[in-house]
């Protein structure tokens, strides 16, 4: 419980320092879901603007008017969340995560789910793994905070071996391109995003423990609800106000897929994806061409 309160709160959070005008995350649902095979669950579909956050190279193809759908059906501890584009519709991330009382030593986790799949294992550590230097922050460095509430922290090297009490979030992730021509770089880079995300959120909502630890699930749904109406006035958007109900609501015929509640996508492009401004154009052809003479 502990851990599902702090990364509620960690979301609404982030999700709002993320914000500025015409671009962030704007709350389009949020509300009970009842799921035949899994249960009582939360629904969430936000839309992530984020066309400044793109690498030079996709701006120059997309619209202005673009933004990402974040559907997520969370079941905790199962949970699945899924990402589409409204400018590139072979476009997607499919998002599956279980949560384990455990130090991530499960290997075997989604051996169902991805058992046909070729599978490359990405460890996050959230205190000795380095993150993009524009979102560093001494305070929401696991390495040096240390919770004046709780006592956790600081997070010395070894610290998953002695550290209590320990949770680990197994993801599943996969990237769908289907464009010729850039799927590979497109899915690494998503990644890479995907990666970089999980990591800044995690340490966030382990330096932000004091403010969460003593709240209840409906103190964080409130928050929630308050933090997501301040975020959609603050990207200009002015939506009908948000409800978050505890009222379940009738299941639906068909099986929603569960899922985790929403991170925004919102970092620059690593720099193997940049293109150097001053990089002298190639010729593809010489400046002048001299044709054989027919009659030779």
């Amino acid at each position: 419980l502990q851990y599902r309160i702090g990364q509620l709160y960690m979301i609404s959070k982030h999700s709002h320092e993320q914000s500025d005008r015409g671009e962030g995350v704007e709350v389009v649902q949020n509300e009970p879901y009842e799921d035949p095979n899994h249960g009582n669950g939360q629904l969430t579909e936000k839309r992530v603007y984020l066309n400044s956050k793109l690498p030079s190279w996709a701006r120059a193809v997309v619209p202005k008017i673009f933004y990402v759908t974040e559907k997520a059906w969370n079941y905790y501890p199962y949970t699945i969340t899924e990402y589409t584009c409204s400018f590139l519709p072979k476009f997607s991330i499919h998002i599956e995560t279980k949560y384990e009382d455990n130090k991530g030593s499960n290997d075997s986790i989604f051996d169902k789910e991805a058992k046909d799949l070729e599978r490359e294992v990405c460890f996050i550590d959230i205190a000795s793994d380095e993150i993009p230097e524009r979102y560093y922050k001494e305070s929401e460095d696991p390495k040096y905070f240390k919770s004046q509430k709780t006592g956790r922290g600081q997070l010395k090297e070894g610290w998953r071996e002695t550290h209590q009490p320990i949770m680990c979030s197994y993801k599943l992730v996969t990237v769908k391109f289907e464009v010729w021509g850039l799927q590979t770089r497109v899915e690494q880079f998503v990644h890479k995003v995907v990666r970089d995300i999980l990591l800044i959120g995690h340490r966030q909502a382990f330096a932000w423990v004091d403010e969460w630890y003593d709240m209840t699930m409906d103190e964080v749904r409130e928050f929630e609800r308050a933090t997501q109406e301040a975020t959609n006035k603050k990207i200009g958007i002015f939506p009908p106000a948000i409800s978050i109900s505890n009222i379940s609501m009738p299941s639906s015929t068909r099986s929603a897929p569960s899922s985790a509640p929403s991170t925004p996508l919102s970092t620059d492009a690593p720099e193997f994806l940049t293109v150097p401004k001053d990089r002298p154009r190639k010729k593809s052809a010489p400046e002048t061409l001299t044709l054989p003479d027919p009659a030779k």
